[in-house]
């Protein structure tokens, strides 16, 4: 998966969980129905149906951290194993593509949650989570299970890594269907904040 698959999906199945743990679905509140009203006809498509599904998770979660934990991964390593350490690694998945990697964030977010009830560490752990499952990571444990099989990452032979992106992007379905997918989710939750009038709110506080 690539820049749009992780957030769009992770995001999608973030708000699925939380309707799913909190065993009740997303109901139109008398403060969504003002917002609607107060909008004007632009409301009156479906994006107002839609918004009790993102504010709901909203409520409980920044929604921000999670778009950036389902990317985390690849904001490190791919600077880190492609441009920083070519040489040496030669390798966009790396130390932040490994279980290690999780298990210490999950945990250290436990604890922050434990000891001060902050979530923030526990939110970036879940992205991180669906980022792994989604690159598919248990294909190439070498670097899953790091480092039980050595110290040493699995090179790669891309002399090209934009262009290996653009073609995988054009002529994989693997590739450009979950981007499609990601796509449209996270073209949803836009046109959602737009229609609320949340955008700069979220952008700048995290609030839906």
């Amino acid at each position: 998966m690539l820049l749009l698959a992780h957030p769009g999906i992770t995001l999608g199945a973030a708000v699925l969980l939380n309707s799913a743990l909190t065993k009740t679905t997303p109901h139109h509140s008398k403060e969504t129905l003002e917002l609607s009203a107060e909008s004007g006809p632009a409301r009156n498509y479906p994006s107002w149906r839609l918004t009790p599904w993102f504010a709901s998770l909203g409520k409980r979660i920044d929604i921000r951290l999670l778009l950036i934990g389902s990317l985390l991964p690849d904001i490190i390593d791919k600077p880190l194993g492609h441009l920083l350490f070519k040489e040496t690694f030669s390798n966009g998945r790396i130390f932040c593509h490994t279980l290690l990697f999780l298990i210490l964030i999950t945990l250290a977010g436990v604890y922050l949650y434990r000891n001060r009830r902050k979530t923030w560490l526990l939110v970036l752990s879940f992205g991180t989570f669906t980022h792994l499952i989604f690159d598919q990571m248990w294909l190439t444990p070498r670097t899953l299970l790091w480092p039980l099989y050595g110290v040493a990452f699995d090179r790669t032979e891309l002399t090209n890594w934009l262009q290996y992106v653009l073609h995988t992007l054009s002529t994989d379905p693997a590739i450009y269907v979950p981007e499609i997918i990601g796509a449209v989710i996270l073209i949803l939750f836009t046109w959602v904040l737009v229609s609320n009038r949340k955008l700069h709110s979220f952008i700048t506080k995290g609030e839906l």
